[in-house]
Protein backbone atom coordinates (compact mmCIF):
# COMPACT_ATOMS: atom_id res chain seq x y z
CA UNK A 1 0.00 0.00 0.00
CA UNK A 2 2.88 1.94 0.92
CA UNK A 3 4.95 1.62 -2.50
CA UNK A 4 1.36 2.13 -4.27
CA UNK A 5 0.83 5.73 -2.89
CA UNK A 6 5.10 6.50 -3.29
CA UNK A 7 4.12 5.75 -6.89
CA UNK A 8 1.30 8.22 -6.99
CA UNK A 9 3.28 10.42 -5.52
CA UNK A 10 5.65 10.81 -7.82
CA UNK A 11 3.53 10.90 -10.74
CA UNK A 12 2.03 14.17 -9.40
CA UNK A 13 -1.13 12.79 -7.98
CA UNK A 14 -2.03 14.32 -4.66
CA UNK A 15 -4.86 13.92 -2.25
CA UNK A 16 -5.40 18.23 -2.79
CA UNK A 17 -5.64 17.55 -6.95
CA UNK A 18 -8.38 14.19 -5.89
CA UNK A 19 -10.25 16.58 -3.77
CA UNK A 20 -10.44 19.66 -6.51
CA UNK A 21 -11.71 16.92 -9.09
CA UNK A 22 -13.79 15.60 -7.04
CA UNK A 23 -15.67 18.62 -5.34
CA UNK A 24 -15.99 19.73 -9.45
CA UNK A 25 -17.70 16.79 -10.45
CA UNK A 26 -19.79 16.73 -7.26
CA UNK A 27 -20.82 20.83 -8.06
CA UNK A 28 -21.42 20.25 -11.55
CA UNK A 29 -23.83 17.43 -10.37
CA UNK A 30 -26.13 19.22 -7.90
CA UNK A 31 -26.10 22.40 -9.92
CA UNK A 32 -27.47 20.15 -12.89
CA UNK A 33 -29.78 18.92 -10.84
CA UNK A 34 -31.07 21.27 -8.75
CA UNK A 35 -30.92 23.97 -10.84
CA UNK A 36 -31.77 22.28 -13.88
CA UNK A 37 -29.00 24.12 -15.75
CA UNK A 38 -27.47 22.89 -18.61
CA UNK A 39 -24.03 24.09 -18.60
CA UNK A 40 -23.13 25.19 -14.82
CA UNK A 41 -19.79 26.30 -15.12
CA UNK A 42 -19.40 28.73 -12.25
CA UNK A 43 -20.33 25.71 -9.60
CA UNK A 44 -16.97 23.71 -10.76
CA UNK A 45 -15.20 26.63 -11.34
CA UNK A 46 -15.88 27.78 -7.82
CA UNK A 47 -15.00 24.13 -6.60
CA UNK A 48 -11.73 24.16 -8.08
CA UNK A 49 -10.64 28.06 -6.58
CA UNK A 50 -11.80 26.80 -3.54
CA UNK A 51 -10.33 23.62 -2.39
CA UNK A 52 -7.42 25.17 -0.50
CA UNK A 53 -4.54 23.45 1.71
CA UNK A 54 -6.74 23.86 5.04
CA UNK A 55 -10.29 24.60 5.43
CA UNK A 56 -9.94 28.01 6.99
CA UNK A 57 -8.10 29.05 3.42
CA UNK A 58 -11.05 27.55 1.81
CA UNK A 59 -13.70 29.01 3.54
CA UNK A 60 -11.88 32.41 2.81
CA UNK A 61 -11.50 31.78 -0.38
CA UNK A 62 -15.43 31.34 -1.05
CA UNK A 63 -15.85 34.39 0.46
CA UNK A 64 -13.94 36.09 -1.43
CA UNK A 65 -15.50 34.62 -4.51
CA UNK A 66 -19.05 34.88 -3.46
CA UNK A 67 -18.25 39.03 -3.29
CA UNK A 68 -16.62 39.52 -5.89
CA UNK A 69 -19.43 37.04 -8.00
CA UNK A 70 -22.02 39.47 -6.21
CA UNK A 71 -20.55 42.94 -6.68
CA UNK A 72 -19.69 41.97 -10.07
CA UNK A 73 -23.41 40.78 -11.19
CA UNK A 74 -25.02 43.70 -9.48
CA UNK A 75 -22.85 45.97 -11.82
CA UNK A 76 -23.10 44.51 -14.81
CA UNK A 77 -26.87 44.13 -14.64
CA UNK A 78 -27.01 47.79 -13.88
CA UNK A 79 -24.72 48.76 -16.68
CA UNK A 80 -26.49 45.56 -19.05
CA UNK A 81 -29.60 48.22 -19.16
CA UNK A 82 -27.95 51.03 -20.83
CA UNK A 83 -24.95 49.03 -23.45
CA UNK A 84 -24.96 46.43 -25.51
CA UNK A 85 -21.66 43.97 -25.23
CA UNK A 86 -18.72 46.03 -27.44
CA UNK A 87 -15.72 46.83 -26.57
CA UNK A 88 -16.08 50.01 -24.56
CA UNK A 89 -19.09 48.51 -22.44
CA UNK A 90 -16.27 45.70 -21.65
CA UNK A 91 -13.70 48.15 -20.28
CA UNK A 92 -16.12 50.17 -18.41
CA UNK A 93 -17.84 47.37 -16.80
CA UNK A 94 -14.23 46.05 -15.72
CA UNK A 95 -12.99 49.32 -15.33
CA UNK A 96 -15.27 50.56 -12.99
CA UNK A 97 -15.94 47.41 -11.58
CA UNK A 98 -12.31 46.68 -10.23
CA UNK A 99 -11.64 50.39 -9.13
CA UNK A 100 -14.80 50.76 -7.32
CA UNK A 101 -13.72 47.11 -4.87
CA UNK A 102 -10.22 48.91 -4.89
CA UNK A 103 -11.33 51.69 -3.26
CA UNK A 104 -13.46 49.80 -0.75
CA UNK A 105 -9.98 48.20 0.40
CA UNK A 106 -11.15 44.98 -1.08
CA UNK A 107 -9.13 41.84 -0.56
CA UNK A 108 -7.00 41.71 -4.70
CA UNK A 109 -8.89 38.28 -5.15
CA UNK A 110 -12.24 40.17 -4.77
CA UNK A 111 -10.89 42.89 -6.87
CA UNK A 112 -10.20 40.55 -9.49
CA UNK A 113 -13.14 38.21 -8.89
CA UNK A 114 -15.31 41.46 -10.07
CA UNK A 115 -14.34 41.40 -13.33
CA UNK A 116 -14.56 38.07 -14.64
CA UNK A 117 -17.76 38.44 -12.70
CA UNK A 118 -18.35 41.39 -14.73
CA UNK A 119 -17.52 40.30 -17.97
CA UNK A 120 -19.12 36.94 -17.95
CA UNK A 121 -22.62 38.70 -16.90
CA UNK A 122 -22.08 41.35 -19.25
CA UNK A 123 -21.89 38.44 -21.96
CA UNK A 124 -24.55 36.40 -21.15
CA UNK A 125 -26.66 37.80 -18.26
CA UNK A 126 -29.39 39.16 -21.00
CA UNK A 127 -31.36 36.22 -20.59
CA UNK A 128 -33.85 35.84 -17.48
CA UNK A 129 -32.17 34.67 -14.03
CA UNK A 130 -28.88 34.19 -15.22
CA UNK A 131 -27.26 36.97 -12.61
CA UNK A 132 -28.94 35.10 -9.65
CA UNK A 133 -28.28 31.44 -11.39
CA UNK A 134 -24.50 31.85 -11.49
CA UNK A 135 -24.72 33.58 -7.85
CA UNK A 136 -26.51 30.08 -6.47
CA UNK A 137 -24.14 28.34 -8.69
CA UNK A 138 -20.96 29.80 -6.97
CA UNK A 139 -22.53 28.69 -3.33
CA UNK A 140 -23.17 25.49 -4.42
CA UNK A 141 -19.23 24.75 -5.82
CA UNK A 142 -18.17 26.85 -2.55
CA UNK A 143 -19.67 24.52 -0.04
CA UNK A 144 -18.91 21.39 -1.90
CA UNK A 145 -15.59 22.37 -1.66
CA UNK A 146 -15.39 23.18 2.09
CA UNK A 147 -16.87 20.15 3.19
CA UNK A 148 -14.87 17.39 0.72
CA UNK A 149 -12.21 19.51 1.86
CA UNK A 150 -13.31 19.01 5.70
CA UNK A 151 -14.79 15.68 5.44
CA UNK A 152 -12.05 13.38 3.12
CA UNK A 153 -8.37 13.33 3.89
CA UNK A 154 -8.62 16.47 6.38
CA UNK A 155 -5.38 17.91 6.35
CA UNK A 156 -2.87 17.27 9.97
CA UNK A 157 -0.48 19.25 10.15
CA UNK A 158 0.88 18.33 13.43
CA UNK A 159 3.58 15.59 12.25
CA UNK A 160 4.98 18.74 10.16
CA UNK A 161 5.14 21.00 13.12
CA UNK A 162 6.74 17.73 15.13
CA UNK A 163 9.61 17.52 12.75
CA UNK A 164 9.80 21.84 12.88
CA UNK A 165 10.63 21.31 16.25
CA UNK A 166 13.15 18.77 16.63
CA UNK A 167 14.88 20.39 13.38
CA UNK A 168 15.09 23.53 15.83
CA UNK A 169 16.22 21.84 18.88
CA UNK A 170 19.16 20.37 16.37
CA UNK A 171 19.65 23.73 15.12
CA UNK A 172 20.14 25.86 18.40
CA UNK A 173 22.39 23.25 19.93
CA UNK A 174 24.25 22.96 16.79
CA UNK A 175 24.19 27.05 16.99
CA UNK A 176 25.78 26.64 20.62
CA UNK A 177 28.40 24.61 19.98
CA UNK A 178 29.83 26.50 17.52
CA UNK A 179 30.18 29.74 19.78
CA UNK A 180 31.61 27.50 22.02
CA UNK A 181 34.17 26.52 19.67
CA UNK A 182 34.62 30.18 18.91
CA UNK A 183 35.34 31.44 22.19
CA UNK A 184 37.78 27.98 22.61
CA UNK A 185 39.67 29.71 19.28
CA UNK A 186 38.69 25.96 17.81
CA UNK A 187 37.49 28.04 14.85
CA UNK A 188 37.88 31.65 13.36
CA UNK A 189 34.97 34.30 12.60
CA UNK A 190 34.99 37.28 11.89
CA UNK A 191 31.53 38.15 13.06
CA UNK A 192 31.86 35.65 15.64
CA UNK A 193 29.05 33.25 14.84
CA UNK A 194 26.31 35.99 13.60
CA UNK A 195 25.77 33.92 10.41
CA UNK A 196 24.86 30.56 12.23
CA UNK A 197 22.55 32.71 14.66
CA UNK A 198 20.85 34.49 11.83
CA UNK A 199 20.13 30.90 10.41
CA UNK A 200 19.12 29.53 13.72
CA UNK A 201 16.24 32.94 13.53
CA UNK A 202 15.44 32.11 10.02
CA UNK A 203 14.31 28.25 11.28
CA UNK A 204 12.60 29.66 14.32
CA UNK A 205 10.50 32.02 12.10
CA UNK A 206 10.02 28.75 10.04
CA UNK A 207 8.61 26.97 12.92
CA UNK A 208 6.55 29.16 13.67
CA UNK A 209 4.61 29.49 10.33
CA UNK A 210 4.67 25.84 10.51
CA UNK A 211 2.30 25.98 13.92
CA UNK A 212 0.50 28.50 12.48
CA UNK A 213 -0.68 26.69 9.31
CA UNK A 214 -1.29 23.49 11.86
CA UNK A 215 -3.70 25.84 14.11
CA UNK A 216 -5.71 26.68 10.58
CA UNK A 217 -5.67 23.46 9.73
CA UNK A 218 -7.35 22.53 13.12
CA UNK A 219 -10.08 25.26 12.53
CA UNK A 220 -13.83 24.39 11.34
CA UNK A 221 -12.47 20.62 11.15
CA UNK A 222 -14.58 18.22 13.25
CA UNK A 223 -12.20 15.32 12.50
CA UNK A 224 -9.16 16.78 13.95
CA UNK A 225 -10.67 17.85 17.28
CA UNK A 226 -8.69 15.68 19.85
CA UNK A 227 -5.93 17.23 17.86
CA UNK A 228 -6.13 20.61 19.39
CA UNK A 229 -4.43 19.74 23.10
CA UNK A 230 -1.03 17.91 21.48
CA UNK A 231 -1.07 20.87 19.13
CA UNK A 232 -1.32 23.01 22.33
CA UNK A 233 1.54 21.73 23.43
CA UNK A 234 3.64 21.83 20.69
CA UNK A 235 2.81 25.39 20.82
CA UNK A 236 4.38 25.78 24.19
CA UNK A 237 7.75 23.51 23.36
CA UNK A 238 7.63 26.35 20.11
CA UNK A 239 7.68 29.51 22.45
CA UNK A 240 10.20 28.27 24.93
CA UNK A 241 12.51 27.50 21.58
CA UNK A 242 12.34 31.02 20.52
CA UNK A 243 12.61 32.07 23.90
CA UNK A 244 16.12 29.69 23.49
CA UNK A 245 17.16 31.62 20.16
CA UNK A 246 16.84 34.91 22.31
CA UNK A 247 19.43 33.59 24.54
CA UNK A 248 21.70 32.53 22.12
CA UNK A 249 21.56 36.11 20.25
CA UNK A 250 22.66 37.42 23.76
CA UNK A 251 25.25 35.01 24.12
CA UNK A 252 26.78 36.05 20.27
CA UNK A 253 26.69 39.27 21.03
CA UNK A 254 28.85 38.46 25.16
CA UNK A 255 31.43 36.59 22.71
CA UNK A 256 31.87 39.23 19.59
CA UNK A 257 32.36 41.83 23.41
CA UNK A 258 34.61 39.31 24.84
CA UNK A 259 36.73 38.99 22.51
CA UNK A 260 37.03 43.08 20.88
CA UNK A 261 38.65 42.67 24.66
CA UNK A 262 41.93 41.02 23.19
CA UNK A 263 43.27 37.80 24.03
CA UNK A 264 40.78 35.98 26.80
CA UNK A 265 42.82 33.36 28.06
CA UNK A 266 45.24 36.38 29.64
CA UNK A 267 42.49 37.62 31.46
CA UNK A 268 40.35 34.61 32.15
CA UNK A 269 42.64 30.94 31.86
CA UNK A 270 39.60 29.39 33.00
CA UNK A 271 37.64 29.74 29.42
CA UNK A 272 37.85 26.06 28.26
CA UNK A 273 35.32 25.63 31.42
CA UNK A 274 32.88 28.36 30.08
CA UNK A 275 33.29 26.46 26.57
CA UNK A 276 32.10 23.26 28.36
CA UNK A 277 29.62 24.50 30.34
CA UNK A 278 28.06 25.74 26.90
CA UNK A 279 28.50 22.71 25.14
CA UNK A 280 26.92 20.88 28.32
CA UNK A 281 24.04 23.44 27.92
CA UNK A 282 23.46 22.98 24.03
CA UNK A 283 23.15 18.80 24.79
CA UNK A 284 20.07 19.70 26.68
CA UNK A 285 18.21 21.30 23.34
CA UNK A 286 17.69 18.04 21.50
CA UNK A 287 16.35 15.99 24.46
CA UNK A 288 13.89 18.99 25.21
CA UNK A 289 12.92 19.35 21.53
CA UNK A 290 12.27 15.46 21.14
CA UNK A 291 10.49 15.53 24.91
CA UNK A 292 7.94 18.04 22.94
CA UNK A 293 7.77 16.18 19.70
CA UNK A 294 7.04 12.93 21.97
CA UNK A 295 7.46 13.09 25.62
CA UNK A 296 8.68 9.23 27.32
CA UNK A 297 9.75 8.96 30.47
CA UNK A 298 13.14 7.78 29.56
CA UNK A 299 13.68 11.16 27.53
CA UNK A 300 12.61 13.36 30.58
CA UNK A 301 14.84 11.26 33.05
CA UNK A 302 17.46 11.74 30.31
CA UNK A 303 17.14 15.31 30.20
CA UNK A 304 16.98 15.68 34.27
CA UNK A 305 20.45 14.21 34.50
CA UNK A 306 21.53 16.77 31.68
CA UNK A 307 20.53 19.54 33.15
CA UNK A 308 22.03 18.83 36.27
CA UNK A 309 25.01 18.49 34.98
CA UNK A 310 25.15 21.57 32.78
CA UNK A 311 24.20 23.43 35.97
CA UNK A 312 27.10 21.96 37.98
CA UNK A 313 29.41 23.12 35.16
CA UNK A 314 27.80 26.34 35.16
CA UNK A 315 28.30 26.97 38.57
CA UNK A 316 31.49 26.15 38.93
CA UNK A 317 32.21 28.66 36.03
CA UNK A 318 31.12 31.11 38.70
CA UNK A 319 33.00 30.63 40.92
CA UNK A 320 36.04 30.85 38.62
CA UNK A 321 34.43 34.27 37.79
CA UNK A 322 35.98 35.83 41.30
CA UNK A 323 39.59 35.78 40.05
CA UNK A 324 38.65 37.86 36.99
CA UNK A 325 40.30 41.51 37.54
CA UNK A 326 39.00 42.91 34.07
CA UNK A 327 35.63 44.90 34.78
CA UNK A 328 34.70 44.49 31.35
CA UNK A 329 35.57 40.22 30.80
CA UNK A 330 33.74 39.90 34.18
CA UNK A 331 30.49 41.84 33.02
CA UNK A 332 30.38 39.75 29.90
CA UNK A 333 31.58 36.24 31.17
CA UNK A 334 28.67 37.00 33.63
CA UNK A 335 26.13 37.87 30.64
CA UNK A 336 27.00 34.58 28.94
CA UNK A 337 26.62 32.47 32.30
CA UNK A 338 23.17 34.10 32.91
CA UNK A 339 22.33 33.42 29.67
CA UNK A 340 22.94 29.84 29.62
CA UNK A 341 21.14 29.51 32.90
CA UNK A 342 17.95 31.02 31.38
CA UNK A 343 18.23 28.68 28.57
CA UNK A 344 18.72 25.42 31.00
CA UNK A 345 15.12 27.44 32.90
CA UNK A 346 13.31 27.33 29.23
CA UNK A 347 14.09 23.35 29.13
CA UNK A 348 13.83 22.54 32.64
CA UNK A 349 9.96 23.76 32.69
Amino acid sequence: MIKGADIVKKVGLTSQILKTALAAAISWFLATTLLQDEYPFFAPLAAVLTVQVTVVDSLEKASHRLVGIIMGVMLSMLIGHWFNINTYSIFFVILVGMTLANALRMNPQIVSQVGVSSLLVLAFGHSHGYATGRITETVVGSVVAIAINALIVPRNAIPDVEQAILRLSEKSAATLTWLARILKEEVKSSHYGKRAVDDLVVQTEKCIQTLRLAEQSLKYNPFLVHKRTSLGRLAIGIRHLEHITVQLRGIRRGLADIKSVGPIREEFPQVEGVAAAMEATAACIPIFGKIVAAPSVELAEHLGSSIKSAMALQTSCLADLREVRSLMVLRDMGSILTDLSRILKEVER
